[in-house]
């Protein structure tokens, strides 16, 4: 992709964005270091859905607030591919440099996401143990956390999926199953979400499959031509707590035509209508990450930002209520 076009593209989405952004979190104090977690400092802005005849919201879908995360330039808080819940407000992300992040959800009284606090990182490791230290093995894209506890990672360029064992006691990481699909360098596995006593994947170009230790199942097939950044393709995916799951696509046509959606996908791969759109002039951003849970009546939704480490684009964290 063309850098000036790109870059002109996200400063546009930028001061979109920012038009109603108001400061509502105060720099994080660390608490002690604990099980090999290192702090990390940051702040939150909160921010609106941006202009009107940006964001279209179905009918029984409210917006629940949200959030940009700022960090120092060299903060490892960047790069955010794929976010998960961890229970009691916590939260868990992976970086496509190879990083896991954590941290507590922050809400008011009427439930809407106002801050993102307790933040910490660890860097993930190879097989045997030592830190991964290079791009090209640590460009993490998914993250799952099975129905035995276990953390699973996604990787694109190497493509693989290694289990890194409870989030209580992480560890070197171990292989599994993942497609037997010819996945492109830098277009693989963006979509891990939990399935049963599995794991579904879904590819950025397409496909989706079902997968256990003993094998991966075509849910659905990838298509003949590979989706291109103007198609919708899936970039994160999570549970739904209510059956299914729930999907994040992007979008994106030159110069300046940057697109979120929020869907559900059923059993057979197929994907229901939108449910949250995201584009200018409203807030709008590469959004990658996903996760779901039920509260009450409704389910919340929490769609995460990778800002790629670019000083014109954000690492965002909204929140959507679905009934």
């Amino acid at each position: 992709m063309n850098r000036r076009i790109y870059v002109a593209a996200l400063a546009a989405l930028t001061l979109a964005a920012c038009a109603s952004a108001v400061v509502t979190s105060r720099p994080w104090t660390p608490p002690i270091e604990i099980d090999g977690w290192t702090l990390a400092e940051a702040s939150s802005r909160a921010v609106s859905l941006g202009w009107p005849g940006g964001a279209v919201l179905a009918r029984d879908v409210r917006y629940a607030g949200g959030v940009t995360l700022q960090a120092d330039p060299g903060s490892p808080l960047h790069s955010l591919s794929d976010l998960k819940l961890t229970g009691d407000s916590g939260f868990i992300a992976v970086s496509d440099v190879g990083d896991l992040a954590r941290g507590t959800l922050a809400l008011d009284r009427r439930g809407r996401l106002i801050g993102l606090e307790a933040l910490r990182v660890r860097r993930l490791s190879l097989t045997d143990g030592t830190p991964i230290s290079q791009k090209a093995e640590g460009d993490a894209e998914g993250l799952a956390i099975t129905s035995g506890g276990d953390l699973l990672v996604s990787f694109e360029r190497d493509h693989r999926i290694w289990n890194y064992g409870p989030l209580t006691a992480l560890r070197s990481p171990e292989a599994v199953r993942r497609p037997d699909f010819p996945f492109a360098e830098n277009d693989g596995m963006e979509g891990l979400a939990a399935s049963g006593d599995g794991w579904r994947v879904a590819g950025e170009s397409g496909g989706v499959w079902d997968c256990s230790a003993a094998r991966c199942a075509v849910a659905a097939a990838p298509p003949a031509t590979p989706l291109t950044d103007a198609d919708y393709r899936i970039t994160g995916m999570d549970r739904d707590p209510a059956g299914g799951w729930f999907v994040v696509q992007r979008s994106y046509r030159a110069p300046v035509d940057v697109r979120a959606r929020v869907r559900r996908m059923a059993k057979d791969g197929t994907l229901g209508p939108v449910l949250v759109e995201l584009k200018l002039p409203g807030t709008t951003d590469n959004f990658e990450g996903i996760a779901a849970e039920r509260r009450g009546d409704r389910t919340r939704l929490y769609i995460l930002s990778d800002d790629n480490f670019n000083a014109v684009q954000r690492t965002m964290m909204l929140a959507f209520d679905v009934r």
